[in-house]
């Protein structure tokens, strides 16, 4: 198992820049896929990146892409999402997600463990 611990959400101004990581504990973090969720109120948990194991595959969110980057440093067993440029629509609880499975899945269902979310607020 692996347990997931987000960190570094708040408030940002649209243009801005947010890093947010997620710290894992456990099992060897280098054999986990990572990824990143996001849930606004109402709406269902969205994909927005993912990360294979040894770091060299990514994939994203066509939301994302051009904006966001998904990154780890398995020395440090952290995953890390840097925001750049987001905008109100960004607005959402950002979730930490990991399985040892790489499915190349963009489902919520397919993450077994996760972290507790932390808050981006993207004001205009």
């Amino acid at each position: 198992q692996v347990q997931l611990v987000e960190s570094g959400g708040g408030l940002v101004q649209t243009g801005g820049s947010l890093r947010l990581s997620c710290a894992a504990s456990g099992q060897t973090f280098s054999r986990y896929v990572m990824a990143w969720f996001r849930q606004a109120p109402g709406k269902e948990r969205d994909f927005v990146a993912a990360i294979t194991g040894n770091g060299i595959s990514t994939y994203y969110a066509d939301s994302a892409k051009g904006r966001f980057t998904i990154s780890r440093d398995n020395a440090k067993n952290t995953a890390y999402l840097q925001m750049n440029s987001p905008s109100p629509g960004d607005t959402a609880v950002y979730y930490c997600a990991a399985d040892r499975t790489d499915r190349r899945s963009r489902h919520y269902r397919d993450y077994a463990y996760w972290g507790q979310g932390t808050q981006v607020t993207v004001a205009s």
